[in-house]
């Protein structure tokens, strides 16, 4: 029987995202999941309050997931989806996708995950300028502290310089504005100014300075997931929105880790009363089942692409894309979010998590505690008045967590937690609980 130690180090062999070999020393070799549980091939097991990567909405082990993939892999697991050719699964499910999340996105291109879905939606929206007769609106602004993924324009997109420290020199067009953080905003505030004020007045500026000629979009995650679950106070998005219509700037909403109910809608800038013109997917999508994302568009930028001449025409898909197997898991899982009401679950226990967690700020290192459904984050300071972020104790926090059975993650100072939406009453409890014993034992 191989035992854990030769599993590491038949592992050592491959190469693992976001990869430096200390921060592999020790890695959990997860055998088996079932429901909200990790086991390992040492024996341990673990409650995941990251639902995987913010992903395994319907919790591991679902047979109905499984037995979807089995019979569509049985039929048809892959055919090219490239014009010319397409599938009965990646019909339905696009069908099934036309209006879901917003009034008005009906056309949907899949892709294989975030990343890809937010290349294609920066590709698309130059696409969209060049048909217009605007070939200079290339640029992109986004946030710092943002994350959009790791191909190489979204990884400068994403406002985590520690993401592009060693891939550079930059990709040219992509502009970084101060984040809508309550908690520690990093922009100017004047006289009388909130902050979703300040954030989305630099937006407006960043707009005027690079000029409105050259910036094609803007893009944002309604909750900033790795930049440490930032939820942007409530007039951000509706001015956000005034500005983009006000100068002809396209709005990319990033829902890779809000869509599908994470928040308690099933798509997040729905607490806002604001729809995008491009929306971007993955994860949830299947649970994490199966690699699929993609984006979804409006109807004038599918017009714009219907309407080109062949010398015109959109020159962009993946092997992947509208993947067979894939699509049948996405629409299965679709059904199980819907008959489950997801939604509703994500608002109910993320209360309860979220309440939860804030009576931890009895511990002199807790910070800031906020959430929105069932993504919350605990941030970690040495100083509360002064909210000096602290690190080295979030590690030291989330390493005994996860000896005492409760994974999660550390994002700079903040742990984040973003557990499988079908956990019950008993588990949120389990994650507050195991966490005060971590907080406990560092003490």
């Amino acid at each position: 029987m191989t035992t854990n130690s030769e599993w590491l180090e038949k592992d050592r062999k491959q190469l693992h995202p976001v990869y430096h070999p200390k921060s592999h020393a020790n890695a959990l070799v997860i055998e088996r999941g079932e429901g909200v549980w990790l086991y390992t091939a040492d024996g341990q097991k673990i409650l995941d309050g990251m639902a995987g990567l913010w992903n395994v909405n319907a919790g591991y082990g679902n047979e109905e997931l499984a037995k979807v993939a089995y019979e569509q892999m049985k039929t048809l697991a892959f055919t090219s989806n490239f014009s010319g050719m397409t599938n009965l699964p990646s019909i339905q499910l696009a069908d099934k996708l036309a209006g879901f999340a917003y009034d008005g996105l009906n056309a949907t291109m899949f892709t294989s995950g975030g990343s890809e879905a937010n290349d294609t939606a920066f590709k698309t929206a130059r696409y969209f300028w060049k048909r217009k007769g605007q070939p200079t609106k290339y640029k992109v602004i986004a946030r710092k502290g943002s994350y959009h993924g790791v191909t190489l324009a979204a990884t400068f997109a994403t406002g985590l310089e520690k993401y592009q420290t060693m891939f550079g020199p930059k990709v040219d067009g992509f502009i970084h504005i101060p984040a809508p953080n309550p908690y520690r905003f990093e922009g100017s505030l004047d006289p009388g100014e909130s902050v979703g004020q300040a954030a989305s007045r630099a937006l407006e500026e960043a707009i005027r300075r690079e000029g409105v000629d050259t910036v094609a979009a803007f893009i944002a995650e309604p909750i900033m997931g790795v930049g440490g679950v930032i939820v942007p106070p409530a007039d951000y998005f509706p001015l956000v929105r005034a500005i983009c219509d006000k100068y002809g700037i396209l709005f990319i909403a990033d829902e890779v880790i809000t869509g599908f109910g994470r928040t308690g809608e099933w798509f997040a800038l729905k607490h806002w009363g604001v729809k995008p013109d491009i929306l971007s997917f993955a994860k949830a999508i299947t649970s994490g089942y199966a690699q699929l994302g993609g984006i979804q568009i409006s109807d004038e930028i599918r017009e714009t692409m219907e309407s080109a001449p062949e010398s015109e025409a959109y020159m962009h898909g993946y092997t992947y894309s509208g993947h067979a197997m894939a699509c049948a898991v996405g629409l299965k899982n679709l059904e199980i979010m819907e008959r489950e009401n997801y939604p509703q679950r994500a608002q109910t226990l993320g209360k309860r998590l979220l309440d939860g967690l804030k009576s931890l700020t009895e511990f002199p290192f807790v910070g800031d505690v906020r959430g929105l459904g069932l993504v919350c984050g605990v941030e970690i300071v040495s100083d509360k008045s002064a909210k000096t972020a602290d690190p080295a104790m979030t590690m030291r926090i989330f390493k005994a967590a996860q000896e005492r059975g409760l994974r999660s993650r550390p994002l700079g100072n903040t742990l984040a937690f973003s557990p499988p939406l079908m956990i019950n009453e008993d588990e949120v409890d389990e994650i507050v609980k195991r966490l005060g014993a971590a907080m406990e034992s560092v003490m």
